[in-house]
């Protein structure tokens, strides 16, 4: 039975009118929902991996992650839009340099890389100088080093792009540049990973990190999350005091000079997971030294998964 009303439609006439009605409200209530989701994301930004939140200390924090975590890149702003990077991650001057150097000049404006809550707004004259440290809902931390100016607040809510101080020349630095750290937990990673400064993009969606299973105070004994190895710095230290070790028979191939010039043969090692530069002289039955004259390396030089090394 079909009911015609006085108007002439018919009752699946008014449903189909309402149901654009119905999308719409189930749309609005959706938006709502995710606007209710996201603020409650950066009030506590990340809590499923931190349980504490202060302001005082950028490697005091608590909680743990997984092995392979996912850290979702999406939605990123890079930093600055320079694509000149002048001191890269790594041991400097027997030291860890926890983060990339990116040249910048006093009064260029600084952003936050992902939505997030300041925690830290700080100085420290021997060291990052003027600094901001954001904590984001995707389990990173991000440190903005040697500012000359802060402008924003300890526990204010950010978003991605949002200028949060000037590039400077204070603390521990010799010339105008940023220096930005990326850290889990506490811990460094190396920002190359997560962000390719030259091409101002990041290096996928999404970065797994390699840190294994972490719980605070892990930071402490990890050189680099990722497949990237240097060596320690007691590694270093022996290094530079051992002139020569004990012969081992090479796990290399012997790859044969295509110089005329000359009749010696040249062996080769793949770097594997792990290895450093006072391990593969051990391998090689040589020293640090000879690798450093043949590669064009120093002793602290980061060399990475993959890369061939000459050994002679």
């Amino acid at each position: 039975m079909l009911i015609v009303l006085a108007t002439g439609a018919t009752a699946q006439d008014l449903i189909s009118r309402q149901a654009p009605s119905d999308r719409r409200m189930k749309d609005v209530e959706n938006i709502k929902l995710k606007n209710l989701i996201e603020k409650e994301d950066l009030n506590n930004p990340a809590s499923y991996i931190y349980s504490n939140w202060e302001n005082n200390s950028l490697r005091g924090v608590e909680g743990r992650v997984g092995a392979n975590f996912k850290i979702d890149l999406r939605g990123f702003c890079m930093p600055t839009p320079s694509r000149k990077i002048t001191s890269k991650f790594g041991y400097r001057w027997r030291r860890i340099h926890e983060g990339l150097d990116i040249k910048v000049y006093t009064g260029d404006t600084i952003v936050a890389a992902f939505d997030g809550k300041v925690r830290m707004v700080k100085y420290e004259r021997r060291g990052y100088g003027y600094y901001v440290v954001i904590r984001h809902p995707n389990g990173l931390e991000t440190l903005y080093g040697h500012l000359s100016k802060q402008l924003v607040k300890e526990n204010q809510i950010v978003k991605a792009g949002e200028v949060i101080g000037l590039g400077g020349n204070t603390g521990r630095s010799n010339g105008s540049h940023l220096h930005f750290e990326t850290r889990l937990l506490g811990a460094p990673i190396n920002p190359a990973l997560l962000f390719d400064f030259e091409n101002q993009d990041v290096t996928g969606d999404f970065y797994v990190s390699k840190l294994g299973e972490m719980k605070r105070g892990d930071w402490a004994s990890l050189e680099v999350a990722s497949e990237d190895k240097y060596a320690s710095a007691e590694e270093v230290k022996e290094a530079e005091k051992v002139e020569a070790s004990t012969a081992v028979k090479p796990e290399t191939k012997t790859v044969v000079s295509k110089k005329k010039s000359s009749g010696n043969s040249r062996r080769t090692y793949r770097v594997k997971s792990g290895d450093s530069l006072y391990t593969i002289a051990r391998k090689q039955g040589t020293t640090v030294k000879k690798l450093c004259e043949l590669n064009n390396l120093s002793p602290k030089s980061i060399i990475r998964k993959g890369q061939v090394i000459r050994c002679s």
